[in-house]
This record gives structure tokens, C-alpha cells and sequence, in this order.
């Protein structure tokens, strides 16, 4: 059993244990190419969730590691077989759920790991911040916390080097060889704005790419995997960590 796990705990040993930051990771159920399982964003939340919750823990962090959500959101993968959809305002509904229950409770920092490049909890945590005023509430993407050029030589966002590193090292028996994968060849709009970054579309999924992914995955290693692993959830330790110490009605820099 690990404490700071909630689904592998229990009301004995949690009845009276101190509890200063809830971390939700946040996943999505959806296609990653061909080789890598509909599961990818959710293996990868609950394993960095999980060993960053065990780092921060032995450092005295009072962690509770909440189960992962599954579904995120994929409008933009509608015509893709089983890409499970939630609605940002479903997300809306599911949070403010749970961010009820934590208040009620005396729980008033709450972490949520996004795993999923879909999801965007920006806004809502600032309808619910407006509702919930004695609530910290952040939201972090791991897959933003590091420079992924210093660990992987080939660009991508979706079932590419990295996240097929990630998979090979994490459950490399649900990778199928790299061979039987496809390219992740990216198609870029016409758009010259959204071309550039400085404006913004929803990509169609199937108009973007072939293989549903984006970014060539055929370079990923498992040691590459590894060492990205440990890097970045000991960066989610770190943030976790200060969550957890910093006073929350005074928590700006003079």
C-alpha cells in the first residue's frame, strides 16, 4: 500500500492523516498512432503522478494522489473510432464536484496534472477560483515542465519519440514494434496565422494526419524514456512540494 495513493489506501490509515494538496492527474482515451495503446495519456499520468507522489511524500510532503480521470477532450477527434469525448463544460461539472468535496473537507490545494493536450482547465479553474475563494487551485501539463530537444531528437506532440519513449520504458508490452508505426507526418494549415503559432483552429484530426499521430516516433528508446521519467517527476515533486509549503494568503514575492 502506498499512503499516498487513494485508490491503494484505506479509512484506517486515512481517517486521521494529515492531508495538505490533492493531486488529480487527468488523462484521455484516444488513438496514438498505430503502435501505442488508446491509453497512452493515462499510463503516462498515473505512473508520473504516482513516482512525483512518492518523491514528494518521502521529502514530508503531505500528498494524496487522487485516480486518474480517463476521458478528455477530443471534439476534434470525432470521426476517430473510440476517441473518448468530455466536454470542457463536462470537465467543468466533474471539477467542481471534486473541488466541493476538498473544500468541505479542509483539503485546500489541489494540483491537477494534465497529461492530455486537449484539455485546457485555465478558464474553468478561474470560474471555479471565483467560487471557491480559500481554494489554491493549479493546473500544470507535464509535458511542458522540461526542454524536450535536450532528451529527444525529433519534434512532435502526439504518439511521437517522446510519449513512445515514455510508453517503451513504462509498459513497453503494450508497444507494438516500431516498424509497424506510422511516420506522424503532420499536415499544416493554409491558414498563414495558424500556421505561425498566433492564431488559433482546432485541428481536425483526420484531416491533419494519417496515423493519428504527430511527430516521427521511429527514434524512441526505452533509455530515452528513462531518463525523461525521472527528470520530469522529479520537477512534478518539486512543484508539488511547493504547493504544499507555500501560504496561500501570501504567496507572491515581495
Amino acid at each position: 500500500m502506498r499512503p499516498y495513493i487513494l485508490a491503494e489506501t484505506n479509512w484506517k490509515a486515512i481517517k486521521e492523516q494529515q492531508i495538505d494538496l490533492a493531486v488529480l492527474p487527468w488523462g484521455a482515451t484516444e488513438a496514438h498512432n498505430y503502435h501505442l495503446p488508446y491509453g497512452t495519456d493515462v499510463i503516462e499520468a498515473d505512473y508520473i503522478s504516482a513516482e512525483a507522489g512518492r518523491i514528494a511524500w518521502e521529502q514530508g510532503t503531505k500528498v494524496m494522489v487522487l485516480p486518474t480521470i480517463p476521458f478528455g477532450v477530443n471534439t476534434g477527434q470525432s470521426d476517430i473510432t473510440l476517441d473518448i469525448n468530455l466536454n470542457p463544460s463536462t470537465q467543468l461539472l466533474i471539477l467542481k464536484d471534486i473541488v466541493e468535496v476538498l473544500n468541505r473537507q479542509g483539503i485546500h490545494k489541489l494540483l491537477i496534472i494534465n497529461s492530455h493536450g486537449g484539455n485546457d482547465f485555465k478558464p474553468i479553474l478561474r470560474e471555479l477560483g471565483l467560487k471557491y475563494p480559500e481554494m489554491f487551485l493549479v493546473t500544470c501539463s507535464w509535458f511542458q515542465a522540461l526542454d524536450k530537444k535536450e532528451y529527444f531528437d525529433e519534434k512532435g506532440d502526439h504518439a511521437d519519440e517522446m510519449e513512445t519513449s515514455l510508453i517503451l520504458y513504462l509498459t513497453p508490452d503494450l508497444v507494438l514494434p516500431l516498424e509497424e508505426a506510422g511516420e506522424g507526418k503532420e499536415r499544416k494549415s493554409k491558414v498563414r496565422g495558424i500556421k505561425e503559432g498566433w492564431a488559433w483552429s482546432e485541428r481536425k484530426w483526420s484531416m491533419v494526419t494519417e496515423d493519428t499521430g504527430i511527430g516521427n516516433p521511429k527514434a524512441a528508446t526505452k533509455e530515452k524514456g528513462e531518463r525523461y521519467f525521472k527528470a520530469v517527476t522529479q520537477k512534478m515533486a518539486e512543484l508539488m512540494q511547493d504547493m504544499a509549503q507555500v501560504d496561500f494568503r501570501n504567496r507572491y514575492e515581495v
